[in-house]
């Protein structure tokens, strides 16, 4: 006998190109940022058209590489900039709060890189000064514009799994200290939590809402931050999510869902563009991202998001709201200092 086929809703993305474009600045030319830039340009209509770096240096390099025609040897330079509309700031996360309420003051957009700050404190004081200016802005937790995101909020909409009752999420991704780097630095918001944690975190608060409770233990590295760490949040409906993160070993990046009537399993990693199964009974469904995008190019969704929502005249993103952000980063302080204590 065949087993009865759940049938998958289309994703209600908003599509790469065809729509708004904006004119993008980018504060901070690393690693993430050049997979930012060449996923709008590889795959949208949005174009980075500045650049600015504490080095003049690296970013001519980086404008070479990416095709971008103005460069700034400061970030003041880029905030002034007439032509550029919005900013992306991808500086280590100590500098996010500093960097995006100079732009903000500026009278530029900004899409911040995860986390939005060093504590809710800070995500905060972005928020209000975001507000108080009247411009955009938004964490850039791009795994919430994804194709299969979408179809897996349709799915608990629709009540397809019934009451989420039991989330599970891991990140990690191993770093060695002898190498240094930010990780390993408090003054540059080092750590799993900050760096990895922050999705897992996420995505229980995108199921679940905000807890009643937190509970973390875990160890830190010799320089005090936080290395591998196993979160319990409680609900007031009685579900649980059950969180792990860690920068002393890579981890497959599993993640599921559990409801009183049906379930779904993400294809690992949970953060990257993907699929995933789904449960209702004896009723098996299948979603696969056919768009061909793959690790970090998925960040195309969130920029043309960014830019139908900035189009439409609004400060903040109906699908990441900042209270999300603050509410993210406030389950991260807690965990943070329950784990502080094991020094």
């Amino acid at each position: 006998m065949t087993a009865p086929v759940l049938t998958m809703p289309a994703p209600r993305t908003t599509p790469l190109r065809g729509g708004p474009a904006l004119r993008w600045g980018v504060v901070a030319p690393g690693g993430i940022a050049a997979d930012f830039v060449h996923a709008l340009h590889a795959h949208t209509d949005q174009r980075v058209i500045a650049v600015a770096s504490r080095s003049v240096d690296r970013a001519r390099s980086f404008a070479r590489r990416h095709d971008i025609a103005r460069v700034h040897d400061d970030y003041a330079g880029l905030y002034d900039d007439e032509q550029v509309q919005i900013v992306y700031i991808a500086a280590p996360h100590s500098e996010h709060r500093r960097l995006a309420i100079d732009a903000i003051a500026a009278g530029k957009h900004v899409l911040i890189e995860k986390p939005i700050g060093l504590s809710a404190d800070e995500a905060r004081e972005v928020a209000a000064a975001a507000g108080a200016a009247g411009v955009f802005a938004m964490e850039a937790m791009w795994t919430r514009f994804l194709p299969q995101t979408d179809v897996m909020l349709h799915l608990l909409e629709d009540g397809i799994i019934g009451d989420p009752r039991l989330l599970l999420a891991d990140l990690g991704f191993a770093a060695d200290p002898a190498d240094g780097g930010r990780l390993f630095d408090p003054a540059l918001g080092g750590g799993a939590l900050l760096d990895l944690g922050v999705y897992p975190v996420w995505l229980s608060h995108l199921w679940l809402g905000t807890p009643t409770a937190v509970t973390a233990v875990g160890t830190l590295t010799d320089s005090g931050v936080d290395q591998q760490s196993a979160l319990v949040l409680d609900y007031a409906s009685g579900a649980q999510a059950l969180l792990s993160t860690s920068i002393r070993v890579t981890s497959p990046g599993a993640a599921s869902i559990s409801g009183s009537d049906g379930s779904v399993q993400i294809d690992p990693s949970f953060v990257f563009p993907g699929g995933f199964s789904a449960q209702r009974g004896d009723a098996r469904g299948r979603f696969v991202d056919e768009s061909g995008l793959g690790h970090r190019e998925g960040m195309a969704w969130q920029a043309v998001s960014v830019a139908e929502h900035i189009d439409d005249g609004l400060l903040e993103s109906p699908l990441h709201p900042l209270r999300t952000s603050i509410e993210v980063v406030t389950i991260i302080d807690e965990a943070r200092r329950q784990l502080s204590r094991t020094r």
